[in-house]
């Protein structure tokens, strides 16, 4: 099967600013305090489950990664990016970290307790959420729990030419209103919790949202 031109797209393109994202995103300590408070509570939750490990999909340089397993947290990340993961292996030798695709997990069926997409699903199309959602629920164990974040707007649609360092980027980000995707997510099968929706920063442009949803227990 031929993959989607997308994902090569965001695979090239976070290979080429692995090292300066590395530098310039901030570490969850840095993180204003609703949104180290929104990934506290989840991985609360996911550690009272005890029904598995965490996946961070779309980890990056491991970060967020490091940070659930500071909170107790049984962590392990995946990414699309070869040059992000070698830098999350490099920096936390510790964890687990592998190279692999939100459309095609390399996890078994029911594997984890928790999946937290932490602003890594913005350049998936729309049409193309479904199978990621899916994937999600797929891969969560009955009773799983996902945390998903990320920049919202009204069906917004960004190609930005460069980014973190003046590198140049091929990646597009698809911004869509928080209720579509709770319908995305009730369509997979997965049973939203909460929801956080956060207005702009001062200086900032856009607005970003948390959501917590499950995977039902088999009756």
């Amino acid at each position: 099967m031929n993959e989607p031109s997308y994902l090569a797209a965001v695979r090239e393109s976070y290979d080429t600013v692995a090292a300066d994202y590395a530098e310039l995103v901030k570490a969850p300590a840095e993180l204003d305090p609703l949104s180290r408070a929104m990934l506290a509570s989840f991985a609360e939750v996911v550690r009272t489950a005890g029904l598995g490990p965490v996946a961070d999909l779309g980890c990056g340089p491991g970060k967020v990664t490091a940070h659930l397993a500071d909170l107790g947290v049984s962590a392990l990340g995946v990414d699309l990016s070869p040059k992000m993961i070698e830098l999350a292996r490099q920096a936390h030798p510790g964890l687990s970290f592998s190279v692999g695709s939100m459309t095609a997990l390399p996890i078994p069926d029911n594997e984890l307790g928790g999946i937290l997409a932490y602003y890594s699903t913005h350049h998936t199309p729309p049409e193309s959420l479904p199978v990621v959602f899916a994937e999600f629920h797929r891969t969560l164990a009955p009773g799983g729990h996902l945390m998903v974040a990320g920049h919202v707007g009204d069906d917004m649609h960004l190609r930005p030419t460069h980014a973190y360092g003046g590198h140049p980027v091929s990646y597009a980000s698809h911004l869509l209103p928080p209720d579509r995707i709770v319908t995305l997510l009730n369509q997979a099968g997965l049973v939203l919790t909460a929801r956080l929706l956060q207005e702009p920063a001062e200086g900032a442009k856009r607005s970003f949202a948390t959501f917590l949803a499950h995977k039902p227990r088999r009756p």
